[in-house]
C-alpha cells in the first residue's frame, strides 16, 4: 500500500508540472494568436502580394460580417465648378503600430483609431483643388518608415511619407501629423524643378504611394496623356528618408539613341516613359521593381527617336544606386497606351523541390509575365508573334509582340461582326455595323483614321489595382476588365473641328505630332458594350502550372441582376487571406464581395455607400480581424461618388 501511495505521489509530482507546462504553452499560443497583425505597405508587404496571414474571418463565418465603423472625409469633386477635375477615392490605408494611416483625394493625410474609426489627426498640404489635374484628384496611399536608429519616443522616429498631386513629397510625424522639419525644406521636397516646363498647372502630378527601399523613399510621376511631345520627364528619384536629400535619379532616356530634348536645368530627358503605378522592393537583394509607362503622346510615335527603350516594361533597379539590373519589355513601340499599370508582385515560385524568387507583372494587355526576380528571364516561355502592321504615315511599329505561352490571356483578344451583342435586335444590329466599319486585324491593331478597335483597351485587362498572390496555395487572383475601345486618328490641324463634332467624347490634341486622337468605348447607341458579357471577370491562376484554376464573372448590371451575374466593368484590386478568402469591391455596382479562393463562389456580398474603386486591406488589432475598403467612386465611371472609409468585422459576441 505504501509503495502504491509513493508511486501515486511520484506520478502526481510528474503530472502536475506537466499540466502546468501545457497550460503555459496554451496560454502563450492564445496570447500569440491575439497579437496585432499590421498592414505596413500599400500592397500589404514590400513585394505587393496583398496577402494577409489572418484566419479569424473564414469561409464558414464570413457571411456574418457587419459594419464596424465608417469614417467620412468630405473631399469629393464631380468636376463641376469651382473644381475642374473629378476625384477618385482609390486608397488602400496602412495599419502600423496600432494606427490606421491614409490620404484623401485632396491629399489630406489622416490617422484613425483602427477599432472605432475615430480621427486622431489630419494634415492638409493645401493643394490647389481647382487646378486642371492631368489624372484626377487622387491619392492611392502613403508609406511608413520607423527609424530604428532614433531614440524611442523621439519626434519623427516614425514617419508617414506622402506625395501630392502638385508634386511635393512630405514627411510627417506619425504621432501628431506635423511635418518633420529636418526633411527637405521644413518637412517637404518640391519635385517640380528639373522635370521640364509644365504647359499648365497640373500637367505633372503624383498619384500612387511612395515606395520605401531601406532608408530611401522613391517616387515616380504621372503626366497628361495625349497632350503634347516634350512633356515633363518621367525621371524616378530616391531621397534620404531622414533628410530629404536626393540620393539618385534614374533618367529613362534611351542609353544609346538620341531621344528627344532635355531639361536645361537637370539634363533629364523630356517625354520619357514615367512610372505612375506602385513599385515593389526586395530588401534581401536590394532590388527595386519598377513598372513603366509609354512615352507620350500615346497614339503617335514618329517623334520618339528611341524613347520607347524602357517603355511599357518591368525594370529592376539596384535600390542603392538607381542603376538598371535588368529590363523586360511587355509591349514594343507602344502606340496603344498599354503602359504597365500595376505593381510587380514578388513571390516564391515553387517547382518541385525548388523555390525560385519570382516576380509577376500584370498588364493592361491581360498578359501575366512571370519572371525570374534576379535575371528578368521568363519562367514560362514568351513568344514573339507577328502582329498587324500598316498604321498611318510616320508610325513606327514592331513586327512582333511578346505573348506568354502561359498563363493564358485573361480577356478575349478578338471580336468579329458576328460577335456583336445587345439587349435588343436593334442595338445588336448597330453594334454589328460599327464593328464592320472599324479596322480590327487582331490584338495590337494600330490606330488609324478609319477608327481601330483596341483589344485590349487602355483601361485593361489589369489596371492599377493589380493582383494578389497566395504564396502557400501558389494561386494568383486577378480581376480584369474586358471592354474594347475605339481610337480614331485625324489630322492634328482638325482637332477643334473634331472635338466640336463629338462633344462629350475624349479627344487629345497630341501637339507636336501629325495626329489628333479620339478615344471611346465600343458601344451601341444605347451605351451598352458591343461585345458579349462578361465585361468583368475574376480569375485564379495556378502559378505552378500557369493554368487557370477557375474564372467567374463579377458584378451585376443595375436593374438587370435578375438575369444573372453578367460581369461588369471594374477598377480596383483584390485581397487574399490565409483562411481562403478573396475580398474584392472594384465593380461599378458598388458591391463588396468575399469569394472562396478554391472555387470562386461568392460567400458574402454587401452594398457600399459609394463605388468601391479601391483595393481592400485587413489587419488584426485587440484580437479582432478587420477588413477595410474605401468607398468613394471613380470620377471617370458612371457610379455613385462618396467619401466613406468602411471597416467590417465579425460580431463581438
Amino acid at each position: 500500500m505504501h509503495r502504491l501511495l509513493r508511486l501515486a505521489d511520484c506520478g502526481h509530482q510528474v503530472i502536475r508540472p506537466l499540466i502546468h507546462w501545457i497550460a503555459l504553452v496554451l496560454l502563450s499560443c492564445a496570447a500569440s494568436a491575439q497579437e496585432d497583425v499590421a498592414w505596413t505597405h500599400w500592397g500589404g508587404d514590400s513585394g505587393g502580394t496583398r496577402y494577409a496571414e489572418l484566419g479569424q474571418i473564414t469561409p464558414q463565418n464570413v457571411d456574418r460580417l457587419e459594419v464596424l465603423w465608417t469614417w467620412r472625409h468630405g473631399d469629393v469633386s464631380d468636376g463641376s465648378p469651382p473644381f475642374r477635375t473629378t476625384s477618385s477615392f482609390e486608397l488602400t490605408p496602412l495599419l502600423v503600430d496600432g494606427t490606421l494611416y491614409g490620404c484623401t483625394p485632396f491629399n489630406r493625410v489622416f490617422a484613425l483609431d483602427p477599432l472605432t474609426g475615430e480621427e486622431r489627426w489630419i494634415f492638409d498640404p493645401e493643394i490647389d483643388r481647382h487646378a486642371g489635374w492631368a489624372n484626377q484628384l487622387v491619392c492611392r496611399g502613403v508609406a511608413s518608415f520607423i527609424d530604428t536608429e532614433a531614440d524611442i519616443g523621439a519626434r519623427c522616429r516614425h514617419r508617414i511619407l506622402t506625395n501630392t498631386v502638385d508634386a511635393r513629397l512630405f514627411a510627417l510625424d506619425a504621432a501628431t501629423g506635423t511635418p518633420c522639419v529636418d526633411f527637405g525644406e521644413g518637412g517637404s521636397v518640391d519635385l517640380n524643378p528639373g522635370v521640364g516646363e509644365q504647359r499648365w498647372k497640373g500637367e505633372y502630378q503624383l498619384t500612387s504611394a511612395p515606395t520605401l527601399a531601406g532608408d530611401l523613399v522613391v517616387v515616380g510621376s504621372a503626366v497628361g496623356d495625349n497632350v503634347r511631345v516634350e512633356a515633363p520627364s518621367g525621371v524616378i528619384r530616391a531621397f534620404d528618408v531622414r533628410t530629404g536629400e536626393m540620393v539618385w535619379a534614374w533618367d529613362l532616356a534611351p542609353p544609346d539613341e538620341p531621344g528627344g530634348k532635355r531639361d536645361p536645368q537637370s539634363g533629364w530627358m523630356l517625354s520619357t516613359p514615367n512610372v505612375w503605378a506602385p513599385m515593389s522592393y526586395d530588401p534581401k537583394r536590394e532590388l527595386l521593381f519598377v513598372p513603366t509607362g509609354n512615352p507620350t503622346p500615346d497614339y503617335a510615335n514618329a517623334h520618339r527617336q528611341g524613347l520607347d527603350h524602357y517603355g511599357s516594361s518591368t525594370v529592376a533597379l539596384h535600390a542603392r544606386t538607381g542603376e538598371v539590373a535588368w529590363a523586360f519589355q511587355t509591349v514594343h513601340n507602344d502606340v496603344w497606351d498599354l503602359d504597365v499599370p500595376a505593381q510587380p508582385v514578388l513571390f516564391p515560385l515553387r517547382r518541385g523541390d525548388q523555390t525560385i524568387p519570382a516576380v509577376v507583372q500584370p498588364t493592361k494587355s491581360s498578359h501575366l509575365f512571370i519572371l525570374d526576380r534576379l535575371s528578368g528571364e521568363p519562367l514560362f516561355a514568351v513568344e514573339e508573334r507577328p502582329v498587324p502592321q500598316g498604321g498611318e504615315e510616320g508610325f513606327v511599329l514592331s513586327p512582333t509582340q511578346p505573348f506568354p505561352v502561359k498563363p493564358p490571356p485573361l480577356i478575349r483578344l478578338s471580336i468579329a461582326p458576328e460577335d456583336a451583342w445587345g439587349l435588343t435586335f436593334w442595338d445588336r444590329g448597330k453594334c454589328r455595323e460599327r464593328i464592320e466599319a472599324l479596322r480590327f486585324d487582331g490584338a495590337f491593331t494600330p490606330p488609324t483614321t478609319q477608327g481601330s478597335i483596341m483589344i485590349p483597351g487602355h483601361g485593361g485587362g489589369s489596371n492599377w489595382g493589380g493582383v494578389a498572390v497566395d504564396p502557400e496555395r501558389q494561386l494568383l487572383i486577378a480581376n480584369v476588365m474586358d471592354l474594347p475601345w475605339v481610337v480614331t486618328l485625324f489630322p492634328r490641324a482638325e482637332f477643334e473641328q473634331a472635338r466640336a463634332e463629338r462633344p462629350g467624347v475624349e479627344h487629345g490634341p497630341q501637339y507636336g505630332t501629325a495626329w489628333g486622337m479620339r478615344r471611346e468605348f465600343l458601344t451601341s447607341n444605347l451605351g451598352i458594350p458591343c461585345n458579349p458579357p462578361p465585361w468583368g471577370t475574376l480569375h485564379a491562376v495556378d502559378l505552378a502550372t500557369g493554368d487557370l484554376r477557375w474564372s467567374v464573372p463579377i458584378g451585376n448590371l443595375p436593374y438587370l441582376s435578375w438575369l444573372g451575374t453578367w460581369g461588369v466593368p471594374n477598377m480596383g484590386g483584390p485581397l487574399v487571406t490565409k483562411s481562403g478568402l478573396v475580398f474584392l469591391a472594384a465593380t461599378v455596382d458598388s458591391a463588396f464581395r468575399a469569394f472562396d479562393i478554391e472555387t470562386g463562389e461568392v460567400l458574402w456580398e454587401t452594398s457600399l455607400p459609394a463605388g468601391g474603386q479601391a483595393a481592400p486591406m485587413t489587419y488584426r488589432v485587440g484580437g479582432r480581424q478587420v477588413v477595410v475598403i474605401a468607398a468613394g467612386g471613380y470620377g471617370n465611371l458612371p457610379i455613385d461618388m462618396g467619401d466613406s472609409l468602411v471597416a467590417y468585422a465579425l460580431p463581438d459576441d
